[in-house]
């Protein structure tokens, strides 16, 4: 689960760690009454305007912005609050629709009063299943694309791997000073720094901390201009008031519908629809589908408890793609009975509609010789396969 940027930094803030101070405004009143505050706390009618959408590069497209003056920032304020704001990481790029932008941070200016006696850092940490380890990634090169940094001067971007059983060290906490370039009382800070943002990330069961950039003040001080942070939805459970953080509008609605089914969805970008039990075979159904010359055009797993009701919602989210162009469902009966996914698969065609695509059944376990028997005597144009490569086949033959 994705946190806007105030959300991520109220949880950094909640670890000790120095964040830009900002107040986050839905309205343009309330926009003007957060400027008034942060003046007053700042004391300088410098204040910056950030949109708030879950997508990084909001800068390029406009969606951050420096007011020096109250005008300036009534100015900014109305235009960045409700616009379309796009950016190479928004739905369909630069070229795409964007997303509308339905809040705005109102922030200090933290680079004030001396800009350049200021230096931007990157900083990230985040889960490395390779190696099993939490990595931190980090650079001197702040406030850029760490992937353009990545691609045209490797040497700068740096790693440091963190067994997770022991945490951060303190030898490499000074190895990452060290490689930044810190000296003294700011190689001291950021000794200090590190062990509270890598104690935020575990104890907030997140997989993804960005800070970018993170900056150095001239009096040597770090603080967290902006931040991205991703919570594992596996272990929202333990967290309660980040799940109340969750903002639906800025995900898929098809993926905010499944969840509401007990449905694990994710959208891709192919032309052939996956319903399995199992997340195991429905990677291996995926890859099937690539080998016979198709594309997965979503991952969706049922779960063991599958039942007519779920199987009918499955086809309905299934079908709201229109790049779909055939479906394979692909059961396994363990704890899920066979003639039961059968008999939602008959319901789901008769509730829904007319299907224009074809469907592909595979089923096998437990009462599969019945499943068998519900989809051949339905009367309706649903192909039944036994063998994973049968099914296979079928997919290759209804995409040609």
């Amino acid at each position: 689960m994705n946190l806007h940027e105030f959300q991520g930094k109220q949880i950094l803030a909640a670890n000790g760690i120095p964040i830009q101070r900002g107040i986050v405004a839905l309205t343009i009143d309330e926009a003007q009454k957060a400027y008034d505050e942060i003046r007053t706390q700042t004391g300088t009618e410098f204040v910056v305007v950030k949109a708030q959408i879950h997508a990084g590069g909001r800068g390029k497209g406009g969606g951050v912005k420096l007011a020096k003056s109250k005008e300036e920032f009534n100015h900014y304020a109305s235009s960045i609050l409700g616009m379309m704001l796009k950016t190479p990481q928004t739905p369909g790029g630069i070229d795409g629709p964007g997303k509308l932008v339905q809040k705005i941070l109102i922030a200090e200016d933290s680079y004030a009063p001396d800009f350049a006696a200021c230096k931007e850092y990157y900083l990230s940490i985040l889960t490395d299943r390779t190696s099993q380890k939490n990595v931190i990634i980090y650079s001197t090169q702040g406030g850029m694309d760490i992937e353009k940094v990545a691609e045209e001067t490797p040497e700068l971007v740096h790693k440091e791997y963190i067994d997770p059983a022991l945490g951060i060290q303190g030898f490499q906490c000074r190895r990452i000073a060290f490689n930044l370039g810190l000296t003294g009382k700011a190689f001291k800070e950021m000794n200090s720094f590190l062990p509270k943002i890598y104690k935020a990330f575990v104890n907030a069961d997140a997989t993804l901390f960005e800070i970018n950039p993170l900056l150095r003040k001239p009096d040597d001080q770090f603080i967290a201009v902006d931040c991205k942070v991703s919570i594992d939805d596996n272990a929202l459970y333990r967290h309660p008031d980040y799940e109340a953080m969750r903002d639906e509008s800025e995900e898929d609605p098809t993926e905010v519908e499944a969840r509401q089914h007990n449905l694990n969805y994710v959208k891709l970008d192919g032309n052939v629809g996956c319903m399995v039990n199992g997340a195991g075979l429905a990677m291996a159904t995926m890859d099937i589908i690539k080998m016979a010359g198709g594309n997965p055009a979503n991952f969706l797993d049922v779960g063991g408890t599958a039942d007519a009701h779920r199987v009918e919602q499955a086809f309905r989210i299934i079908l709201k793609d229109s790049n779909v162009k055939a479906i394979l469902v692909n059961i396994f009966g363990g704890i899920v009975r066979c003639d039961r996914v059968a008999q939602g698969v008959v319901d789901a065609y008769k509730n829904i509609g007319q299907i224009k695509v074809p469907i592909i059944v595979r089923l096998q376990g437990t009462n599969a010789e019945a499943a068998k028997e519900i989809i051949d005597g339905s009367g309706l144009k649903v192909h039944s396969a036994i063998r994973l490569q049968e099914a296979a086949d079928l997919v290759s033959e209804v995409l040609r």
